[in-house]
């Protein structure tokens, strides 16, 4: 079809499998009607002449695997607040979808066939074994038009919508007349992609059925999976461990001044476990130190740790004190089964004479469940974190 706009000169050309009852100039947004004489004649202009849409009459974009093209424009207002607009498109066959986008979220709908009447506006219906609940019913204004359209577009119509994410049941109801579409929440990426662009409007707020990015309820049962898989893993790998004793020495400091102390190799078998060192010296108002590597003899991997021993004491005004203390406890965590030895060195103050040398004491402890109940810990916080998420999400949706 090819139409010459009287008031723009602008000449409209498209190939159509459909009739064509009125036409919007795609240039000056005047709109004609076809007369009784066949003839397109002037009916009025769009109320709006520029509005921020994603695409043009005969633009071309494949969905489904097959290609559609652009055959007409609506931007339609509700209460001069709410806007959206309605691509009309078209495939070879002469089937039509309907592409909705509203601030930059987009819904690919399609016709269908609907017997039950909504005009009673019911807050549930049913479709395809699903429930959809009423979202919203309105009387949009038509703002702005372009291409060729087989319906008057300049009719009222009431707008009646029933959402069950990421699906929607759209009615379009004028006189008794009831137009029934289904359709789905298609992602701004598949657009792009079906359309061969990188240029469609911004994304702003929650679309009308725009699905939350995490489903909360499958999310709960994986990580409760998880943690069970983990707990029961844990007490089968380790239930014939014990505490296993592989160090118990007195180390003198004036035989190890310039070479360390190497403790007799031991092998630590069953799952990972904090290696308990408890050091003692009997320091008095002096301090020692004891520095201790872990050496794995199949690795050569070396993990060190450095404690020292403080006790001091006296009278002050009056008063006895104390600080510090002539024994300490440290861990070296997540020691995996293996061949081990220790190697320490032992320093003291120099000008403490009394004390003679310090006892070493390392124990492979049975496993911890402290990461096992941080890591349930973690997962229960971050799954309550997304389903206040998910109701925030909703609220805002529901909001519009």
């Amino acid at each position: 079809m090819e139409i010459t706009c009287t008031k723009c000169s602008t000449t409209t050309k498209l190939d159509l499998s459909f009739e064509a009852s009125y036409f919007a100039c795609p240039n000056c947004k005047t709109i004609y009607f076809k007369a009784r004489n066949d003839e397109f004649a002037f009916k009025t202009s769009c109320s709006e002449k520029t509005y921020l849409y994603a695409f043009s009459v005969g633009q071309k974009a494949t969905f489904n695997n097959k290609e559609y093209k652009v055959t007409g424009v609506l931007i339609k207002k509700y209460k001069n607040v709410l806007r959206w607009a309605e691509y009309i498109l078209q495939n070879y066959e002469g089937s039509f979808l309907y592409l909705s986008e509203s601030d930059g979220n987009f819904i690919l709908l399609e016709e269908i066939e609907y017997e039950k009447k909504v005009g009673n506006h019911p807050l549930v219906i049913e479709h395809e074994n699903l429930s959809f609940d009423q979202y919203d019913y309105s009387y949009p204004n038509l703002s702005y038009a372009s291409g060729f359209f087989d319906f008057n577009i300049l009719e009222r119509i009431e707008l009646i919508e029933y959402i069950n994410p990421p699906y929607i049941l759209s009615f379009e109801k004028f006189e008794k007349t009831q137009i029934a579409y289904y359709g789905k929440h298609i992602s701004r990426s598949a657009v792009k992609k079906a359309f061969k662009t990188s240029s469609i409007p911004s994304k702003s707020g929650i679309g009308v059925v725009q699905v939350f990015p995490i489903n909360v309820r499958n999310l709960a049962i994986i990580f409760c999976t998880v943690a069970i898989l983990i707990l029961f893993s844990q007490l089968y790998i380790n239930k014939d461990r014990k505490s296993q004793e592989v160090l118990n020495t007195s180390v003198p400091f004036n035989g190890f001044v310039s070479k360390d102390f190497v403790s007799p190799s031991f092998e630590l078998k069953g799952g990972s476990a904090p290696l308990q060192i408890n050091v003692s010296s009997n320091v008095d108002n002096s301090w020692a130190n004891v520095q201790v590597a872990l050496v794995n003899e199949i690795t050569n991997e070396e993990i060190y740790a450095s404690k020292d021993i403080e006790y001091y004491h006296g009278y002050t005004e009056g008063e006895n004190w104390t600080e510090g203390s002539t024994t300490e406890n440290f861990n070296i965590c997540g020691v995996s089964a293996g061949k081990y030895h220790v190697t320490v060195v032992p320093t003291k103050a120099p000008e403490d004479t009394s004390n003679s040398f310090v006892t070493i004491k390392a124990t492979w402890n049975e496993p911890s469940l402290r990461n096992f109940f941080m890591t349930i810990i973690f997962m229960a916080v971050f799954v309550i974190l997304v389903y206040y998420w998910s109701k925030y999400f909703e609220y805002k949706r529901w909001e519009e």
